[in-house]
């Protein structure tokens, strides 16, 4: 058995989980996640905790055990606490503006980017050159936030461009002649 499968998951309270035969289900207070289940795994509730145990002895469904027991901890995770990712926009006249959900970025294009939020995902802008991502969903807010960063990477010269707060860019000497 995983070694991450192992430990279980707790649910707090206010926390529902609904645990079908291919699909467990969780809803609280910041919203409602999803996640299908294949029949090499099985998760079972006991009180406040949820097991996840594989159902026949391959590799493949030892290595899903563990894989679902960490979703299913981000997904307890994400409706009960959220999620959240920081960006910082790096750069002379770089900006950034949340007008509903949508986010307005000037990035040193001839043209502003306009970025529409998906359905789960708030965004905040505490100053022009931050960005808050705010969810539920781990792995969406995680998209988004590389979404955001993919339209101006981080250059190595300058380190101009769209960084997480915590990345580290490390720069490159320019060239001698």
């Amino acid at each position: 058995m995983s070694r991450v499968a192992k430990n279980p998951v707790v649910v707090p309270s206010g926390v529902e989980v609904v645990v079908a035969a291919s699909e467990v289900s969780v809803k609280g207070p910041l919203g409602a996640i999803k996640q299908a289940l294949t029949s090499d795994i099985s998760v079972v509730r006991e009180g406040d905790l949820l097991l996840c145990k594989a159902t026949n002895a391959t590799k493949q469904a030892d290595a899903m055990s563990g894989t679902v027991r960490a979703l299913l901890a981000n997904m307890v995770m994400g409706v009960s606490k959220g999620f959240e990712r920081k960006l910082t926009l790096v750069g002379v006249g770089y900006r950034a503006a949340a007008a509903g959900d949508t986010l307005n970025l000037t990035l040193g294009f001839s043209h502003p980017v306009v970025y529409k939020m998906p359905p789960g995902v708030k965004v905040e802008t505490p100053t022009q050159t931050e960005v808050v991502l705010k969810g539920a969903d781990k792995q969406r807010v995680g998209q988004v936030a590389a979404e955001i960063r993919a339209y101006r990477e981080p250059e190595p010269y300058k380190g101009k461009g769209v960084r997480y707060s915590d990345e580290v860019v490390i720069l490159k000497e320019t060239k001698k002649k």
